[in-house]
Formats: C-alpha cells, structure tokens, sequence
C-alpha cells in the first residue's frame, strides 16, 4: 500500500473514533443526573463521613454521647439516615385500628401526602418517604394461636397501593401466642420486594399465655435478633438493599435487653415510641425508652383520635417532634 493511502487511511479512522467520542460525551452531557441516593446504590462503597455527618444531624445536638449509637455502618441503598418515613398504619379488616383501613384508598392516601407536605416544611434537610404499614398478623381472643394471618390478596392490594406513591411497605407482626420463627417466614415472597419491610410488635407477644390485650406482652433482645438475623439472610441471598425492623415500645418490659440487640450492616433497626396519650405522656415515654435507651434508630407514633382522649390537647407537629433528641427518622401514623 502506498504512504498516501496508509495516510488517508488513518485520518479516516482517527475521524470514525473522534466523532464516536464527541456523540457519546453529547448523550453523556444530555443525560439526567443520578440522585445522591442512586448514586449510594450504584456505588460498592458506603461515603462514612457523609453517613456520620447525618447520623450528627439527626442526633439533635446529644452532648451525652448517647446518640448517635455506635452500630455497623449500612450497605449502600440503605434508607436511613438518608430518608425520613411517614408511615400509615392499620389493617383492611378494621376501622379501628389504623387511618389505614379507616379511610378509603383515594381520601387515606391523599391525607398521608398532606403529612408528607409538613414534614417537608418542617425539615428540607432530609428527603421524606412515604410508606404503609400493615398489620399482616393480627392478634386474636380466639383460635389455637391467638392470632390471624391476613390473606395475601390483601397483602398485595397493600403493595399495589403503595406503588400508586411510590411508598415503602411494612408488614408487621402480632404473634399472639405464635413465635417470629414460625411468623416471619410466612411472609418471606413479600419481603423478598426491596421495598417491604417488617415490623414487630412486642405487645401481643404473649409468652407466658395470657390472652391478647389482657396484658402488655414481651419480645426479648434474643427474639429481635433473631429478625435481624432473618432478614441478613435474606437479604444476602437475594441481593436487596437493607431491610428495616420495626419494633414497637412503650414500656420497659416490652423489651428486655434492649442494649444486646445487634443491628447489621443489612438491618437497620427503629424503636418506635408506640404509646398514646396527652403530650406530656408522650414526651416523657420517649425520653425513657428512646432516647435513654438507644438501640439505632428513634421512631414516634401519633394517634389521630386516642392521642385527643380525655381533653388531651392537640397532636404533636412535625416541628414540635423536630425538637426532640434523637429526631424521630420513622414517625407513624394511626
């Protein structure tokens, strides 16, 4: 071949590979920035100081050192400190037990966005997600185990529902007189979903055979733990993001040991403030079960009508909870 046609050659291919380069650097350059969220769950690497920096954030100014807890860091595409949850709670079942299953689907969603709103007004800091909470065992009066599992075309009338919004979904669990071993594996097609979690409540564990409601029940570290260790599993083995627990409180024996439960960089763990009452009440159960006794994570549940019982007052705002030590990160609604 000729030096000219070796030359034309090259300056052809060298024009073929410049403007390759120069139309993927325009799609590049047109293309939509990732979110600092989906830039965590693209990446292999978890940003620690960012992390701790939020995990201060949320802490509230704690001079005990109390707070933040000491806990492994999380896998990235977790959800907290990233996120706030603005959860509605209830059963399909019931108009009593939660605005989830007292209102229709079109007026209870529409009422958790206006949540949602002034919670965002309350706090731009960090970015609020919507979620509903299911009860998907119910404890019962009745029955060999004192307890009820909900069918699953509910279950998925819960998860379809929460696709409307873009929400989260946790099930939670009132074992009765069944266990978490026997329970939790009952659910695992939905918690395989990246988007569902669990919750459990401690309450309607009935370990020593009373009847639901006829005593406050128990869960002990070792029966949080494991949760914990079920939901590592399967999260491991499915490759989802970190899974939330739940675990609802109001009074020191709900849960012993509180200080042996063992988040996982898989697990992230709220102790949600679950009593009802005047605001007094409140504040002051969260001061003993959250924030005295830190597990990882601060949640406070407000109860649309039992909260108002007996001239109680007015509901406690998302400001007002914006004071308290730790930020509540899970806040739920009844």
């Amino acid at each position: 071949m000729q030096k000219s046609s070796i030359y034309w050659l090259s300056v052809s291919i060298l024009f073929v590979f410049l403007s390759c380069s120069s139309n993927t650097t325009e799609q590049e350059k047109n293309a939509p920035k990732p979110t600092a969220q989906e830039k965590l769950k693209s990446s292999n690497t978890l940003d620690t100081a960012d992390y701790e920096r939020r995990m201060a954030y949320i802490s509230n100014g704690d001079t005990t050192g109390t707070w933040p807890v000491k806990t492994p860091y999380p896998l990235p595409g977790a959800i907290f400190p990233y996120n706030r949850v603005i959860a509605y709670y209830g059963n399909l079942y019931s108009k009593k037990m939660g605005i989830l299953g007292e209102l229709p689907k079109d007026e209870m969603l529409a009422k958790l966005k206006g949540e949602i709103k002034q919670w965002e007004a309350a706090d731009s800091t960090i970015p609020v997600k919507a979620a509903l909470h299911y009860v998907a065992v119910t404890a019962q009066t009745n029955g060999g185990k004192q307890r009820m599992r909900m069918p699953s075309h509910q279950i998925d009338s819960i998860v379809n529902w929460a696709k409307e919004i873009d929400a989260l979904v946790f099930l939670d669990i009132q074992v009765g007189w069944s266990t978490l071993e026997e329970e939790i594996p009952a659910l695992e097609k939905y918690l395989k979903m990246p988007q569902v979690h669990l919750g459990i409540d401690p309450e309607f564990s009935m370990k020593f055979g009373d009847l639901p409601g006829t005593r406050i029940g128990t869960f002990d570290a070792t029966d949080i733990n494991y949760a914990i260790r079920y939901l590592d599993t399967l999260t491991r083995n499915n490759n989802l993001p970190p899974k939330v627990l739940v675990v609802h409180r109001f009074t020191q024996g709900m849960v012993t040991n509180a200080a042996q439960i063992k988040p996982m960089a898989t697990v992230q763990v709220v102790i949600d403030m679950d009593g009802w009452g005047d605001r007094i009440l409140k504040r002051s159960t969260w001061l003993r079960y959250i924030q005295k006794d830190p597990v990882q994570f601060g949640g406070f549940k407000i109860f649309y009508k039992n909260d108002l019982k007996k001239g109680a007052g007015i509901l406690y705002t998302p400001a007002e909870l914006m004071k308290f030590t730790p930020h509540p990160i899970y806040i739920q609604y009844q």
